[in-house]
This record gives structure tokens, C-alpha cells and sequence, in this order.
């Protein structure tokens, strides 16, 4: 481990003498390639240099405690401070293991959300509003930015499906474990005999992929344009602004009609293709280099069911990680980082496992 730090930190001088090469800041696309390798780097060395910082001072500490003629109240204070300079080192070590796990290339990318009601009709509809509602609530807290890119809303209320790009610092790293079944156990509005049904959603979270990274030819593409319609049929303009894109190899289809430019329904309709395409890709790389998914906290498996809402109870139960907490109406509001932080450990937990 300390040798890979160093190596780390004679990177991280040399690209601190690069980024402020006029040379180099005259290429921007270089500049901002290193800035970035930078910025990943800093944390880590930050880390290595309190290490180092404690390791001197533990050896400082020790060579007094050598000295014979130290006085016994000073000797219990050093005794003390090296007890607690140790519990740092440890700690730390620690940290720097977590800190040096190969990082996913997609963490720092923007996501397209996917909500699908799934079984259970109204009830499942609503649940899948809650969700996305959850979702944007948390958004905001965190200070990203939320869009809708395409939604269907039945005539009954609540969400058949909806899909929505988050943008902002770390999405992906924090939104991946999301992707999966999110079931709901609650006492419908419409039950007299307070009976509690059980109903589910799909959610699917997307790495935003950029244009170097999934090409489509302009063959590859047929687009459809048609009149945009709301609720119940009846439309809601008069100019074909709707805008369907099928991806002929692979069949898949893509619609979207929210906006009233049929540019912005095509714009929002390709960016969601491209990270279904590239979700795709990803999914054909991990299996070539047979990385074992299950221990990845199900970040892919939208068959899995992931969690439980149980209102009854005001609790949600994460199945993956065993790990249960009791603020339901807090919760649906956004307020699901002690899940997320649970997620995230238990997942560098198993990385530490596999790399040592």
C-alpha cells in the first residue's frame, strides 16, 4: 500500500507543476483531462499526508518514552498520546485502503432515472409517484438538478412510468444502488376493510454516457415524428412536435412528447437511447472480464427486489444489506443518505474483501 502512495504522490506533484503549464492550459481538452485526474488524486494524498504526519509523530513519542529520565507525569501523557496516535493509524490505514479501491469510471457521471409501476395497478401508480418524488426531494438537498425527459400519468393518479435526468457532483455514486424492485405495503384509501396490499415498482438508474463513448450511425436510427397527446387521448398541440427514435439494430424504442419542440423531445429522446446503449455495453464488459455482480450491492439487476416500504410499520427495510430504519414519512421526503451510506460501506466492505 505505501509504495502505491508514493507513487501517487510523485503523480500528484507532477501533474501540479502540468495543470499550471501555460502550455498545457492552452489545450483545454488536455488541462481539463489532468484537472480532473488531479482532483481524484488530492483526496488521497490529503489522507497520505496525515498519515505520514501521525507516523512521525508516533515515532516521536516512542523515542521519549525511551529517555530514562522522562518524569513520571510526563511519561503517562506520552503513554496516553501514543495509545491515541495508534487508534489514528489504524483508522487511517483504513480510510487509505478505502480511498485506493479502483473507482467506478461512471461515479462522477450524471444518471437517467427510470420509474415503472409495476404490480399492484393504483395502488402501484402511486407508489411509483412516491419514488419519484423521493428521488427529486433527495436531489434537491444535495443540490442537483432535476429534469423531466418523459412521463405517462394515468387518468387515475400517481406514475405509470416517468423518466428523468439528475445532474450534479457524484450522482451516479451515490444513486447507483437504487436500480431494482422497491415493493410498497400499505392500507389503500380505497380499502374499507383495511387489508394491506402489496404493490411494486421498477426503478432503473443510468449513467448519463457521453457522445465519445456510444456512437450511433446515422443509419442506425429511424425517427418518427407525431401529433403529442395528454391525458385520455385528447391532444395537447397542434404541431407534430412528439417524437419517437427506434435503434434498428437492437429494436429499441424511445419516445418522447413532453416539450412542445420536437427538437427538445428529439434531444431528450436520444440522450435517454444513449444511456440505455450504453448501460448495454457495460453490462457485455462485465461479463467478459466475469466480474462477480452479486458482490456489487445490486447496481443492475432490475429483477431484484431491493427494499421495502412497509407503512403499517413506518419502516424501510433494505434486503441486500439487512439494514432496517423507521422514518418512513422522512424517508419518501429525501431524507435517505443513512440508507445510501449503508449501501456504500457494505459495498467497499466487499471491494476490501476481493482486494485483499
Amino acid at each position: 500500500m505505501l509504495g502505491k502512495l508514493d507513487f501517487l504522490a510523485e503523480k500528484y506533484a507532477e501533474l501540479n507543476e502540468k495543470i499550471s503549464d501555460p502550455e498545457i492550459i492552452g489545450d483545454q481538452n488536455q488541462w481539463k483531462k489532468l484537472v480532473k485526474e488531479h482532483a481524484h488524486i488530492e483526496p488521497i494524498i490529503q489522507k497520505y499526508n496525515e498519515f505520514s504526519s501521525t507516523l512521525s509523530a508516533i515515532d516521536d513519542t516512542k523515542e521519549m518514552l525511551e529517555d530514562k529520565q522522562l518524569e513520571k507525569d510526563f511519561k503517562e501523557m506520552a503513554e496516553t498520546e501514543l495509545d491515541e496516535l495508534t487508534k489514528k493509524k489504524i483508522a487511517l490505514e483504513e480510510e487509505l485502503r478505502v480511498l485506493l479501491l479502483p473507482k467506478d469510471a461512471n461515479d462522477d457521471k450524471n444518471v437517467i432515472v427510470e420509474i415503472r409501476a409495476g404490480a399492484g395497478g393504483s395502488e402501484a401508480a402511486l407508489f411509483a409517484g412516491d419514488l419519484f418524488r423521493m428521488f427529486t426531494r433527495y436531489a434537491e438537498r444535495q443540490g442537483w438538478k432535476s429534469e423531466i425527459m418523459s412521463s405517462s400519468i394515468p387518468d387515475i393518479g400517481g406514475i405509470k412510468e416517468i423518466i428523468f435526468a439528475i445532474e450534479g457532483t457524484g450522482v451516479y455514486s451515490r444513486l447507483k444502488y437504487e436500480s431494482g424492485v422497491h415493493r410498497v405495503q400499505r392500507i389503500p384509501s380505497t380499502e374499507s376493510g383495511g387489508r394491506i396490499h402489496t404493490s411494486t415498482a421498477t426503478v432503473a438508474v443510468l449513467p448519463e454516457a457521453e457522445d465519445v463513448e456510444i456512437e450511433i450511425g446515422a443509419n442506425d436510427l429511424r425517427v418518427d415524428v407525431y401529433r403529442s397527446s395528454g391525458n385520455g387521448g385528447q391532444s395537447v398541440n397542434t404541431t407534430d412536435s412528439a417524437v419517437r427514435i427506434t435503434h434498428i439494430p437492437t429494436g429499441m424504442v424511445v419516445t418522447c412528447q413532453d416539450e412542445k419542440s420536437q427538437l427538445k423531445n428529439k434531444d431528450k429522446a436520444l440522450k435517454i437511447l444513449k444511456a440505455r446503449l450504453y448501460e448495454i455495453e457495460q453490462q457485455k464488459q462485465q461479463s467478459e472480464i466475469a466480474e462477480n455482480r452479486k458482490s456489487q450491492v445490486g447496481t443492475g439487476d432490475r429483477s431484484e427486489r431491493i427494499r421495502t416500504y412497509n407503512f403499517p410499520q413506518g419502516r424501510i427495510s433494505d434486503h441486500r444489506i439487512n439494514v432496517t430504519v423507521y422514518q418512513l414519512e422522512a424517508f419518501l421526503d429525501g431524507d435517505i443518505d443513512e440508507m445510501i451510506n449503508a449501501l456504500i460501506t457494505n459495498d467497499q466492505a466487499e471491494k476490501l474483501k476481493q482486494h485483499s
